[in-house]
C-alpha cells in the first residue's frame, strides 16, 4: 500500500487563496483527553519513570519535520525540570533502518539527539517499534510510550497482535497522528485501544494543545500524580482537567 502524501502545514492565518485555515480538531483532542483521564495513575515503585518515544522519520514527514522536532524537544524540556524520567528514543526511516538509543536520564541531551535525525524515504516499520517495546517491557517497567507518525503500510493484524501483547504487559501507547491518512488513523486507534492508551491527531492548528499533552504524558510517566499536579497548576486548561480525572 503506497503512503499518501499529506499537504504541508502552515502557521500562517490565511491560505494562499485568502481563506481561513481549517479549524483545530477539537473533537479529536477532547476524545484523547477523555481516554487519558480514565486511565489509572502510573504505578510508583520508588524508581524513576521510563518513557519510550518512537517516531516515523520517513520522507512523507519532511514538510513538518522541524516543527515536530521543536514540539517534541519542548516535551523533554518539561520533564527535565522535574527529573526522575529515563527516556529511550526509537526512530525508523529509509530502507530497513530502525534505531533505538540507550535509556538516558538527560532529557535535554535526548532532545539534542533528535535534531540530528533527518527524514529518508522508505516504508513504515511500526512492527519493529512494537517488537522493541515488548522486549523492553518484558525486561523492566515501561510507564508509557509516545508514538508520532503519519502512515501505516504494514499488516495491521500483525501490528494489533503485538499491541495486544504489549497491553497485557501494562504499557499504554499514546498514538499521535500527523495528517489525515485514514488507514493510519484506523490502525493507530486500534493500537491505542489494545494497549489501553489513547489516540490524537497532530496538526499545526492544535500545536499548543499537543505540546501540553505530550508534556503531560511525559511528566505523568516521570512522577505520577504529584508531578502532574505541579504541571497542571502551571498550565491549567486541559491538563488541569486530566489531573482531576486521575485523582
Amino acid at each position: 500500500m503506497a503512503k499518501t502524501t499529506k499537504p504541508t502545514t502552515s502557521v500562517t492565518t490565511k491560505t494562499s487563496a485568502g481563506t481561513p485555515p481549517a479549524a483545530s480538531d477539537d473533537a479529536d483532542i477532547g476524545a484523547f483527553l477523555k481516554t487519558v483521564r480514565s486511565m489509572p495513575p502510573a504505578a510508583q515503585t520508588g524508581e524513576g519513570g521510563r518513557l519510550m518515544f518512537a517516531m516515523d522519520a520517513t520522507m512523507s514527514r519532511q514538510p513538518t519535520w522541524d516543527r515536530a522536532l521543536q514540539l517534541q524537544g519542548e516535551m523533554f524540556e518539561e520533564t527535565a525540570k522535574i527529573g526522575g524520567l529515563d527516556v529511550q528514543l526509537i526512530f525508523f526511516r529509509g530502507f530497513g533502518e530502525c534505531r533505538a538509543s540507550k535509556w538516558v536520564s538527560n532529557a535535554r541531551a535526548l532532545a539534542d539527539l533528535m535534531t540530528t535525525v533527518d527524514c529518508r524515504g522508505g516504508h513504515t516499520q511500526i512492527r519493529k517499534v512494537l517488537g522493541r517495546i515488548k522486549r523492553e517491557a518484558a525486561n523492566g517497567k515501561v510507564n508509557a510510550v509516545v508514538y508520532v507518525g503519519d502512515a501505516m503500510e504494514e499488516d495491521v493484524d500483525h501490528l494489533c497482535n503485538l499491541a495486544g501483547e504489549i497491553g497485557m504487559l501494562g504499557v499504554p501507547l499514546f498514538m499521535f497522528q500527523e495528517g489525515r491518512d485514514p488507514v493510519a488513523e484506523k490502525a493507530f486507534r486500534e493500537i491505542a485501544r489494545l494497549t489501553r492508551g489513547a489516540w490524537c491527531r497532530f496538526d499545526s492548528s492544535s500545536a499548543q494543545q499537543l505540546r501540553e499533552l505530550l508534556s503531560a504524558v511525559a511528566v505523568y510517566a516521570a512522577g505520577g500524580r504529584a508531578a502532574l499536579a505541579d504541571y497542571s497548576r502551571a498550565k491549567g486548561g486541559d491538563v488541569r482537567g486530566l489531573l482531576e480525572q486521575l485523582t
